[in-house]
């Protein structure tokens, strides 16, 4: 069972442990786990009352469930898979069967396969923008993108920018615009060209990014993703503690010292593995290197309000439909059929992101509910403009993620900072999404990052030890 010590509890108590963990999200309690295989003492402080961090289930009741977080499960996804099979948890395939829905303008095309037919020009100019971005794709480096060949002019233009110079049609520019909002949660202007490149390679190609099934939509957790944290959690039992944001990290030749909200930790190694924008808000003592606190600067969250409307039954299933649709019109960009295994009940799931969820974000809850239920209407009909329930979660106010899906870097960041993102500093190690080499940002990313940044502590503890636990350095 979690302990949750911060209120109330007084700091003179200082626990002694081997490592201590920030963050008790997927790559913070896979950490955890593999240190105390290991033989190694740990600690896990969690800023909220609860484990999961972008994982977040929602109970819908009769002991149905959809997530308000990270859900997905995709092929090459080894890890994340691996896991929730090793901790007793099935998984189903998210509905797939029928037409899918793209709205352009006023109208909205009804297709099956990976696009609708489009006339000549913007065929061509689509045809056109794949052959180049694989050109780039390939030529990036997953391990050290700031190494790839013309690294520097890559990551002085936005996604935007290179796009405008690209593509001869409004359509090929709007479809860049709606991959940027799905994956990354913003807008081309916002993102780096190699970042977007990098992250597509992580992946292995913007068609498994895009894709259901055969790509990282393909399959979701039954009982809801956040099961995995939690049965972790479960087997960790007392070293996770709750409510604990950690405030002060301070290190010395012997060691690291952390303060946190009712908790004061000393420890041989500190794991960090919460979102870069929030590691930058810790203070550390001493300073940490200027090129690691200007990565934390250049790394923001994307933006991201997750609604999901509820109805008795997912109607458009009995009318040929996925439950899939993408809009250029917006607010709502990208819709999920999100309904439990059994279909019932039926749940429309969208997504507001980049920029129409900065902007909807501001309004009343009431007004954006009908502005989602209206681009519901438009695409599925008349039956979803009346759901049994409506539920939503805007990430921009989580407190404790900073926004959604993870964070992106602008301009500049890979090619000036990059090669802070992963290299400890001392006893500090860096774990999280976000500074995954391989399916970046993603929930398989988070538990590579946390064998990685084990397998550095290991190995720095006991070097033999690393080679023989076979942990990943």
């Amino acid at each position: 069972m979690v302990k949750d010590k911060a209120r109330g509890a007084a700091r003179e108590h200082v626990v002694e442990t081997d490592v201590a963990v920030l963050g008790a999200g997927l790559a913070g309690l896979v950490a955890a786990r593999e240190l105390q295989r290991a033989g190694l003492r740990t600690v896990v402080l969690e800023a909220r009352e609860r484990v999961g961090g972008r994982l977040l289930n929602h109970q819908l009741g009769d002991g149905k469930t959809i997530e308000m977080g990270g859900q997905w499960i995709g092929p090459t996804q080894d890890r994340v898979a691996a896991l929730a099979k090793e901790l007793g948890l099935a998984t189903f395939p998210t509905h797939d069967r029928g037409d899918y829905l793209l709205e352009r303008g006023r109208r909205i095309n009804r297709y099956r396969g990976r696009a609708p037919r489009f006339g000549p020009a913007l065929s061509a100019d689509l045809a056109q923008l794949e052959a180049r971005l694989n050109r780039l794709f390939d030529r990036v480096h997953p391990d050290a993108p700031w190494d790839t060949p013309g690294a520097e002019r890559l990551d002085a233009q936005t996604l935007w920018s290179w796009t405008r110079g690209a593509t001869f049609t409004r359509g090929a520019r709007e479809f860049i615009e709606l991959v940027s909002e799905g994956v990354f949660a913003a807008q081309p202007q916002d993102l780096s060209l190699l970042h977007f490149l990098f992250y597509v390679r992580a992946a292995g190609g913007l068609e498994m990014l895009e894709s259901t099934t055969g790509g990282a939509q393909q399959d979701r957790v039954v009982g809801g993703s956040q099961m995995i944290a939690q049965r972790l959690a479960d087997e960790l039992g007392d070293a996770v503690i709750l409510g604990a944001p950690a405030r002060t990290i301070s290190r010395d030749d012997s060691g690291v010292t952390i303060l946190a909200d009712g908790a004061t930790v000393r420890a041989n190694h500190v794991i960090v593995a919460v979102p870069l924008a929030l590691a930058g808000r810790i203070a550390y003592e001493p300073a940490l290197p200027p090129q690691r606190d200007g990565l934390t600067q250049r790394m923001p969250m994307g933006a991201v309000i997750k609604c999901q409307a509820i109805f008795d039954e997912p109607f458009w299933r009995a009318e040929g439909q996925t439950g899939q649709a993408a809009s250029t019109r917006g607010p709502v960009r990208i819709v999920y059929d999100n309904s439990p295994p059994d279909g019932s009940p039926g749940v429309l799931l969208a997504f507001l992101e980049g920029g129409p969820a900065r902007r909807l974000g501001a309004w009343a809850p009431e007004d954006r509910r009908a502005a989602v239920l209206d681009c519901l209407t438009r695409l599925f009909g008349p039956r979803a403009a009346s759901p049994r329930d409506y539920v939503e979660l805007d990430w921009q106010r989580e407190r404790w993620s900073g926004g959604c899906y993870g964070g992106y870097l602008q301009p500049g960041g890979w090619t000036t900072y990059g090669p802070a993102l992963r290299a400890p500093v001392g006893r500090i190690h860096w774990a999280g999404a976000e500074t995954a080499e391989r399916w970046c940002g993603y929930m398989d990313g988070a538990i590579r990052s946390a064998e990685r940044a084990v397998g550095e502590v290991i190995g720095t503890e006991n070097p033999r030890a690393a080679v023989a636990g076979g942990v990943q350095a």
